[in-house]
């Protein structure tokens, strides 16, 4: 059980405060309702970009690092298609610097071109090294258009092409944040050895000056369900063939969610998974072999991926995945299977709770989808998943026409 307590800011910031006096440090954590799904199609990886933009210094801050690395503070962020995400770990007791820090950029980042300039090359030098150079690096440049033909979900959060992040002028860079770094928008959650009435003081001082402004309103298109399979093929200078299968599954909040995330782990979390069990120790087709979800808050995807042998053919590959995918459809998982995965996803929840920026993490992304208690119930849903549950979904899922499959074939010359 996670406590906490929470309050709003006349300007519209809420605020979370959960109190562990176990440590002697603090986690100042603020999610930003602003994720790859909201830019204009036109203009792709702005929120990748601006989480970079927002550690170049605010109007009264130049470095922010510095003044950090000062307290002995340790920040990051992250970025996904949903959220974007700001966090700083410190002692306990220099807990105003986070607040003077965070507060600072989301009333007044520092807009120069030089910020721009060298941010941008950063983000360009990421996309051109991580997506475009390396084998299989651009597996979600080409998945997620091949399975999304409506919902921004069809560009990855590095963005759709590069020149998108080369040409992002210093206008467009102002409406962004303009229109999402607001406080409305934002959502702060303080974890560690803090009161709450010293929280509430130090957010009233640092953030209750800035200007509320209206939240924008999202209306994202609706992705259309799929009518018929999908397929694509790849020859490049990859090392092995690689295969990729996505399904169109549910929403983060939708029914069938919480028996979609089990099944990824009965199919390949661990050793005795059944993927691994099957189809690389006892028939030995595949090196390697993964299922996994999104995790998204709009529709999700299910993607099984792996790489055959080199003496196995691709569609002897895809036909044993299909024969797995397509059992579990038509037997239902035993109780000792069903429960095994439920129990580590449980011993995963407890080990969470044990870290405050875990904590932190999870109460501001789960207050972020309606309740931050939901994440105290969070465990409850898994356990009353049952095996006929899990039989629907996967009828569900693994459908032909609810497939996009992408095919990597090695070739050197590529």
């Amino acid at each position: 059980m996670v406590k906490f307590n929470r309050f709003t800011l006349d300007n519209g910031l809420r605020v979370l405060v959960h109190e562990d006096t176990a440590t002697p440090m603090a986690v100042v954590n603020i999610l930003y309702d602003v994720g790859a799904r909201d830019e204009h199609p036109d203009q792709t990886g702005f929120a990748h970009l601006f989480e970079h933009l927002m550690f170049g210094g605010s109007v009264n801050i130049p470095s922010y690092d510095g003044p950090s690395q000062a307290v002995g503070a340790q920040n990051n962020a992250f970025t996904s298609n949903d959220i974007t995400n700001y966090y700083i770990t410190l002692p306990a007791a220099n807990l105003e610097t986070a607040f003077w820090l965070e507060s600072d950029r989301m009333l007044s980042l520092a807009f120069n071109e030089k910020s721009l300039d060298v941010q941008r090359n950063v983000v360009c030098e990421e996309f051109k090294q991580r997506y475009l150079n390396q084998p299989y690096g651009d597996v979600w440049l080409r998945l997620r258009p091949l399975a999304y033909q409506v919902h921004p979900y069809r560009w990855a959060t590095i963005g759709k092409e590069l020149s998108h992040i080369e040409q992002a002028q210093m206008d467009d860079v102002k409406a962004f944040f303009a229109r999402y770094y607001v406080p409305e928008n934002a959502i702060l959650v303080v974890a560690g050895n803090v009161e709450t009435d010293r929280v509430k003081q130090l957010a009233e001082k640092w953030f209750g000056p800035i200007t509320s402004r209206s939240k924008y309103l999202r209306q994202l298109p609706a992705e259309p369900e799929q009518q018929e399979a999908r397929r694509e093929v790849v020859y490049a200078d990859v090392p092995l063939n690689s295969l990729y299968i996505a399904f169109h599954g549910p929403a983060r909040l939708e029914d069938g969610y919480y028996a979609m995330d089990l099944l990824s782990d009965l199919l390949s979390r661990g050793t005795s998974s059944r993927l691994y069990r099957i189809l690389v120790k006892e028939k030995e087709l595949f090196s390697e072999i993964n299922a996994y979800h999104t995790g998204s808050i709009d529709g999700n995807l299910f993607v099984v991926e792996g790489k055959p042998l080199p003496n196995v053919t691709l569609e002897v590959a895809e036909e044993a995945i299909w024969n797995e995918l397509n059992r579990l459809k038509t037997e239902p998982v035993t109780d000792y299977e069903l429960d095994k995965v439920k129990n580590r996803i449980e011993s995963t929840m407890v080990f969470a709770e044990m870290a405050i920026l875990e904590k932190a993490m999870n109460l501001a992304y789960f207050e972020l989808l309606g309740d931050a208690n939901g994440l105290n119930r969070e465990i409850d849903h898994y356990f009353v998943v049952s095996p006929d549950d899990i039989q629907q979904q996967a009828g569900r899922l693994f459908r032909k026409e609810n497939s996009s499959t992408l095919i990597y074939i090695t070739d050197k010359y590529a």
